[in-house]
């Protein structure tokens, strides 16, 4: 089975993104702020990462560069799902190291294809 870490600070996004992962035969482990998930990031090694721009620590692009600089890192998609839409927000979350950018607020109809999207260009 697949892992995806979904780091996410708002619990009602965690439990529909968990909700919509799990109803597709994913396994799950989260993180609520950056230092955590870079931390589960390197130690848990998921399949890809679900990550969350705006955290109450240090923010997403920061998680992104940080996991994509660990020595010995493989190169596991990282895919962002934020509110951030303004110009040029998209280019530097992709820049930080990202393979995708999904914009919230999310469509539980389209999430997983657009997932799995990313998935299969990385």
């Amino acid at each position: 089975m697949k892992t995806a870490l979904v780091i996410e600070d708002n619990d009602n996004n965690l439990e529909l993104i968990s909700f919509i992962l799990h109803a597709r035969g994913y396994a799950t482990r989260s993180a609520v702020t950056g230092l955590d998930g870079v931390a589960e990031a390197l130690r848990e090694r998921p399949d890809f990462i679900l990550l969350d721009i705006q955290l109450p620590d240090i923010d997403g692009i920061e998680v992104a560069r940080r996991i994509r600089a660990a020595e010995g890192w493989p190169p596991v998609p990282i895919i962002a799902i934020t509110s951030f839409a303004m110009a040029g927000d998209r280019e530097r979350v992709l820049a930080a190291g990202c393979n995708g950018y999904i914009e919230k607020p999310i469509d539980p109809l389209r999430v997983m294809t657009q997932i799995e999207d990313v998935l299969a260009q990385a």
